[in-house]
């Protein structure tokens, strides 16, 4: 059984050991096949499975179940420990990953999707619980944004390797996606065995928390599920459709989202900090608004490939600015909601996820600068719910319309 450590006594283990360190190593772990897999999915589910519009759009609702299904994580935590679900849950993802080409149809593909989708969202909702607690408030969006950073290092290495070697050493599906879970599964097998578990402060709720006062919080989740959805499923999507794009031009646009991931994370982190939440989320929701507008333009104007790639990478970037949601919930949160919140908080970010895909899988078939156009107004409702965020969010103090209880007089 591995060593208990309390937070407060880890600044005395080595520096490798420590709970940030972790947190890097992992955010290093699950990028790695979570984006092979994305790099490889357009290209290989329509030439192994000759996929359309409504057969990626039922894909990426099979994959969203397990999203919806966060909630679960609240019962798994009676029974493991949120460290060791992290990283079990990292296995699998790397194990379905990894086996993701032994299965060329749609039944084999939607089974494997499914697995590889438990272990990511698993993952990630443990995962966002575990950097909330870890990391002090003062530095949250400094290390979250670093963290943003480690991921997409380590993303940009695979990509580098598989845009250098997919054609030179004309490489198949099956040998990257081999490489790209595996590499994720003996990284968290590592760590299961060299890390002691780290002990939180304040022992986590293990029931079901839905909070009225964390209402804002929910609706803001709400909507970046539904919009996320369509920049996952769809925007890719069109460039291997509309601009014929091949596995090493789609990798190639990663790499540049990537980089730029790099640069500017740690920044954005940086500008939350100064700006604060509100500010940071009004100017990522009006700016997808422009965005997701463009990208209905290159439908209904012709557009070329140029503007769509760069439509493409700003996307990617304003998204890294959602990291301000994640220290929103930490400045508003009771220290022992943060677990059970962050289950329920991934189940209503799914909500649309489950549903959506094949509705707009649909609407794709018939005109796709709708679905563009539907993600803008979304964008546009996350603005209007981002203006109620006070300037100094924290308990009590959730909403521009709520006040906090002053203490008693002694």
């Amino acid at each position: 059984m591995a060593r208990i450590v309390p937070l407060s006594e880890a600044h005395h283990l080595p520096l490798w050991r420590q709970p940030r360190s972790l947190l890097f190593l992992m955010a290093m772990a699950m990028p790695v096949a979570f984006n092979v897999w994305s790099a490889l999915l357009n290209n290989f589910v329509i030439e192994a499975a000759d996929f359309h519009g409504e057969d990626i759009g039922l894909l990426h609702t099979v994959r969203e179940i397990p999203g919806f299904l966060a909630i679960g994580v609240i019962l798994v935590l009676w029974v493991v420990r949120e460290q060791k679900l992290a990283l079990f849950s990292l296995m699998l993802l790397g194990i379905a990953t990894g086996v993701t080409a032994w299965f060329p149809t749609l039944g084999g593909i939607l089974i494997i999707t499914l697995l590889s989708s438990i272990g990511f969202h698993y993952y990630e909702t443990v995962n966002q619980s575990l950097q909330l607690q870890w990391i002090e408030k003062e530095r949250a969006p400094q290390t979250i944004g670093w963290l943003l950073a480690a991921g997409s290092g380590a993303t940009l290495v695979a990509y580098g390797l598989l845009v250098l070697t997919w054609k030179t050493f004309d490489l198949s599906y099956n040998f990257v996606y081999m490489i790209g879970g595996g590499f994720t599964f003996i990284v968290a097998v590592i760590a299961l065995f060299a890390y002691p578990q780290f002990e939180a402060p304040h022992p986590q709720n293990k029931s079901f928390v839905l909070r009225r006062r964390y209402g804002l919080y929910y609706a803001l989740q709400f909507m970046a599920g539904a919009r996320r959805q369509i920049f996952v499923v769809f925007a890719g999507f069109m460039m291997v459709e509309r601009f014929g794009f091949e596995v090493h031009e789609v990798t190639g646009l990663f790499l540049i989202n990537l980089v730029a991931n790099m640069i500017i994370a740690p920044q954005i982190g940086r500008l939350v900090h100064h700006w604060g939440e509100r500010r940071a989320l009004l100017i990522e929701y009006a700016g997808l608004v422009i965005v997701f507008s463009l990208y209905g333009g290159v439908y209904w104007f012709g557009w070329g490939v140029v503007l769509a790639s760069a439509l493409y990478v700003v996307d990617h970037m304003f998204f890294a600015m959602s990291l301000a949601l994640k220290t929103y919930f930490q400045k508003i949160a009771d220290p022992k909601d943060i677990a059970p919140t962050a289950a329920v908080a991934f189940t209503i970010n799914h909500i649309a996820a489950v549903f959506l895909p094949v509705l707009l899988g649909l609407l794709w078939m018939s005109s796709p600068m709708w679905v563009f156009l539907l993600a803008a107004g979304m964008a546009g409702t996350s603005f209007c719910l981002a203006l109620l965020i006070p300037r100094h969010p924290e308990p009590g103090r959730e909403t521009v319309f709520t006040r906090p209880i002053a203490a008693p007089a002694e």
